[in-house]
Formats: structure tokens, C-alpha cells, sequence
């Protein structure tokens, strides 16, 4: 008969190793912001539009695929960095597709209308809008989807629990998402302060849901990459060409 005793030691054990993975996915992004801030983009990004942020998100995503093949030379742990089940995550992808497509539509329209429209925060030159529209297109989505997906919902699972509170929802993806929209709190520690935009921390955990969702039916990161990718292009493009209009 298990003692009461015996119940607690893994619940501490599993709550010790939630913390120790969100301490994980809140450093990673530290570290590329540290290695970010070490270089002078003035040359290349007079502007700072691009290029801080591509080092940043380079750097944070090598980290984390540096630790998950460590991990895999010593556990058969499968992060589903292939391209697993093609018609299930094709089918994810023609249903978000169009469903966000009317989001952001709904979005612009709303926020022009009540005057709350912010334009592009960085002079509309070309190389601005090709270097930002870039960086979200081609490692914003990756970078983030390898550590907030493969990375954070494989570990919960394996570490913490793969529980699922429904057949369609895991407390591994939940977790994720939550972890996703916190990461979007920015703080500094010389001085200690935390900044952050409550509408953004939501849509990014909700986003977060989304991808892993789909993450854990098509047993693939790609598709949340492609899912990640497109929202953060459509809805930086939508602002870039209403700021030449409004």
C-alpha cells in the first residue's frame, strides 16, 4: 500500500522538473539577447529592424538543438523534427490558414476604426520592410516553434506528465502555450524590471495552443513552423501596407 509519503515525493519530483523547464525556456531566450547584444549591427541595420533580432533568434534556436541532441545521444527521446503524419498537418494547416486570414482582417478592421492602429515602428524603407519581413519568414517561426514545441511539450511530457485533460488537449501543450505568452514578458535584472503587453501575452499563448495542437497531431514541428511563420508575415504585412494608407 503506498504511504501518503510516497505520493508526495513524485509530485515534487514533477513540479521540480516543470520549474526547472520553464526556467530553461525563459534562459534560452536570454542567452540569445546576451549574444545578440554582442555585436554592432550599425553597418548592416542602421535602423535596428532585423538584425538583432535574426542573431537572437539564431542563436536561441542552437542552444536548444544543441541540448536536444545531447539529449537524444543518451535517451531514445523523439523531438518529431521530421516531417511525420503529412495529411494530418496539411489538413491543420488549410483549416488555419483561412480561419486566421479572417482573424487579422477582423483585427485591422476593428483597430482602424476605433483609431488604435499603431503603423510599422521602424522607417519604411526597403531594406527595413525586406529585413523584417525576412526575419519573421524565415526564423522567427522555426526558432520559436523548436524550443516552445519540440522542446518544451516533448520534456513536460516526458518529465512532468502526459496527462490530457481531453482528447484534444494535453497539459503538455498547455503548458507550452502559457510559457509561450510569458516569454513575451521582458526583463531586465540591472535595473530588476518586467514590461509587458497583456493583449500580447494572450495572443501569444493562444497562438501556442494552436501550434501545439497541431504539433502533437502531426507529430511534426514543421507544421507549426509554417502555421508560425504565416501569422507573424501576414499580420506584419497587413500593418506594413496599411501604413501607407492610414
Amino acid at each position: 500500500m503506498n504511504s501518503p509519503r510516497s505520493k508526495v515525493i513524485p509530485i515534487a519530483v514533477r513540479v521540480s522538473a516543470a520549474v526547472v523547464l520553464v526556467v530553461i525556456l525563459k534562459g534560452v531566450p536570454m542567452i540569445g539577447r546576451w549574444v545578440a547584444n554582442l555585436f554592432n549591427y550599425n553597418t548592416i541595420d542602421p535602423d535596428g529592424a532585423f538584425a538583432w533580432f535574426s542573431v537572437h533568434h539564431i542563436v536561441q534556436a542552437a542552444v536548444v538543438l544543441i541540448a536536444v541532441a545531447l539529449i537524444r545521444r543518451s535517451r531514445a527521446i523523439d523531438f518529431h523534427l521530421g516531417l511525420g503524419n503529412r495529411e494530418a498537418g496539411l489538413r491543420y494547416l488549410r483549416r488555419f490558414i483561412p480561419f486566421f486570414a479572417l482573424y487579422t482582417a477582423g483585427v485591422f478592421i476593428t483597430v482602424i476604426a476605433i483609431g488604435n492602429f499603431r503603423p510599422f515602428q521602424f522607417p519604411m524603407t526597403a531594406r527595413n520592410v525586406v529585413g523584417y519581413l525576412g526575419f519573421q519568414l524565415l526564423l522567427s517561426g522555426p526558432s520559436e516553434e523548436v524550443i516552445f514545441r519540440a522542446f518544451a511539450i516533448t520534456l513536460f511530457a516526458r518529465w512532468v506528465t502526459a496527462r490530457r485533460l481531453h482528447p484534444r488537449v494535453s497539459l503538455a501543450t498547455i503548458f507550452a502555450a502559457v510559457v509561450f505568452g510569458l516569454a513575451h514578458v521582458y526583463i531586465t535584472f540591472n535595473p530588476l524590471n518586467a514590461t509587458w503587453s497583456t493583449s500580447q501575452v494572450i495572443y501569444a499563448a493562444a497562438l501556442g495552443y494552436f501550434y501545439g495542437d497541431c504539433y502533437e497531431r502531426s507529430g511534426s514541428v514543421v507544421y507549426p513552423m509554417i502555421m508560425h511563420s504565416y501569422t507573424n508575415v501576414l499580420m506584419v504585412g497587413a500593418t506594413i501596407v496599411v501604413s501607407l494608407f492610414v
